[in-house]
């Protein structure tokens, strides 16, 4: 073929571009793969206890149990997708069970409605007995209040007193954290020690080590420079403590509309990213002091607000493709009756139903706000209430189980035209979709909604799950391919 140019004239057009693509593709590395907690738990710093996680587990199955008794009660107050065509006839429940319980797959090919319901059900028990919750967060904040700096100074290094021992012992959540107060002329002093009391004390009863997936919160963050502060402040810290540099990562709270548009109209979120120099992990939306900074009144202060909606769009847009994961925020409704049995335990009839339809009440209201987060593509979200965990997993789960088949045929789909693709020389291109496609499944068995062995129908092998990478998976598929 004969042309006009030649590589000297391609490297002169091309060579600052080069450089440009390079720097695209430092600021939006895609998603690492790592696992991202569903939920995180926030609790008062003067409560915890290093085994509280497993505490909110009991008090979390205690709830599914009076509440929730069956998978069809559980459905219905949900009203996952088929409670309709659930039997209400506890007989007809009691032999849909066995069934369900010994032989799944058939029940599950017949499309009848009472698998999903019993998956679900079924599944969320497990994860309360097994990891109730996944993401601690310590609060030294809106849940703790303000204290005077004594009893703050106590409640600290206990704090850290007990995620030592819950170290030791192996209690922690998986993930975990404080959040400290805000970087405010009035409070940043009162923040910065006790950030300090914390970490000094944590390491001195640990042995130098920090727990895993420990991060800081930073709540109501309004301009660059007081995540710019609290960055030195971390080196400071890492350097008098013998910790290796950028050992402590933080998380940013969205909670004002200068967080989204600051006074030169633009979005402050990639900038706020960019000040924390690495150290930014995660974004989270906080809803409620977004809502009332917006002067929305109380009563129409919600997760379902438009204005939140906005604000959830304007933190995925800006942060997109950077790798920091997103969390929404918490449903205020507590799923808790408003009656109390006696001191015999003596509960009417009356009064027992009608603390059950303020739970279902909530519990639904949680579900729908759980969905509404997860199908704005943020997968993580706040609770506050140990009864609130039943309803957390049970979004997540049907969320996943819904898709699961389609998802399934698309993904194998695409990997087997990708791999053909690449194994004949054509250019591949669309590898964004496809680690998307696969990161659906991955976060599905991360947050325990489906088995690695259901992800099999997608054709993918475990090994090939394990990679977590879409590229790699590909390569694999090419080499077995050429042979």
């Amino acid at each position: 073929m004969k042309t006009s140019l030649n590589a000297g004239n391609l490297g002169e057009v091309f060579s600052k571009l080069a450089i440009a693509n390079r720097e695209f593709n430092s600021q939006y590395p895609g998603d690492s793969g790592a696992r991202q907690a569903v939920h995180t738990v926030y609790g008062g710093a003067h409560l915890f206890k290093s085994d509280s996680a497993k505490k909110l587990g009991v008090l979390a199955l205690r709830s599914l149990d009076e509440y929730a008794p069956d998978f069809v009660t559980f459905a219905r107050a949900l009203q996952l997708s088929g409670w309709e065509q659930l039997p209400e006839d506890k007989a007809k429940i009691a032999k849909l069970e066995p069934l369900l319980e010994e032989n799944p797959d058939s029940v599950r090919q017949e499309k009848h409605p009472a698998w999903l319901a019993f998956t679900v059900y079924k599944r969320v028990r497990e994860k309360l007995q097994r990891e109730a919750v996944e993401d601690f967060r310590i609060d030294f904040e809106d849940g703790y209040g303000n204290r005077p700096d004594a009893e703050e100074d106590m409640h600290t290094q206990l704090a850290a007193q007990e995620v030592a021992k819950g170290m030791k012992d192996d209690t922690l959540s998986p993930f975990i954290g404080i959040r400290i107060k805000p970087f405010t002329e009035e409070l940043r002093d009162r923040s910065a020690r006790t950030l300090d009391i914390f970490l000094t004390t944590l390491l001195e009863e640990s042995g130098g080590k920090l727990p895993d997936n420990f991060v800081i919160t930073l709540p109501k963050v309004t301009i660059t420079e007081q995540v710019t502060a609290m960055i030195n402040l971390l080196c400071l810290l890492e350097k008098k403590l013998g910790l290796a540099e950028n050992t402590i990562k933080i998380e940013l709270m969205v909670e004002t509309p200068q967080s989204i548009v600051n006074s030169r109209g633009q979005c402050s979120l990639p900038e706020f990213v960019r000040a924390a120099e690495g150290r930014c992990i995660g974004c989270h939306f906080g809803v409620y002091d977004y809502t009332a900074s917006s002067n929305i009144t109380a009563a129409y202060q919600s997760m379902d607000h438009p204005a939140c909606d906005f604000a959830r769009e304007m933190m995925r847009v800006s942060l997109s493709g950077t790798g920091i994961w997103l969390s929404d925020g918490a449903t205020n409704v507590m799923p808790v009756g408003p009656h109390r049995a006696d001191q015999d335990g003596n509960l009417s009839a009356a009064l027992r139903q009608q603390n059950i339809d303020t739970v279902h009440r909530a519990w639904k209201l949680g579900f729908d706000h759980v969905r509404h987060s997860l199908r704005q593509a943020y997968y993580q979200g706040w609770d506050l209430h140990p009864a609130q965990l039943p309803v957390r997993y049970a979004a997540c789960y049907s969320f996943f189980l819904e898709g699961l088949e389609p998802a399934s045929l698309r993904l194998r789909s695409f990997i087997e035209k990708a791999a053909q693709a690449t194994l004949v020389g054509d250019v591949f291109d669309d590898a964004a979709t496809g680690q998307g496609l696969l990161n659906y499944f991955l976060r599905a068995i991360n947050c325990g909604a489906v088995s690695k062995e259901e992800v099999k129908a997608t054709g993918l092998t475990l090994e090939e799950i394990s990679t977590r990478s879409f590229l790699r998976i590909l390569e694999g598929r090419k080499k077995v391919l050429a042979k």
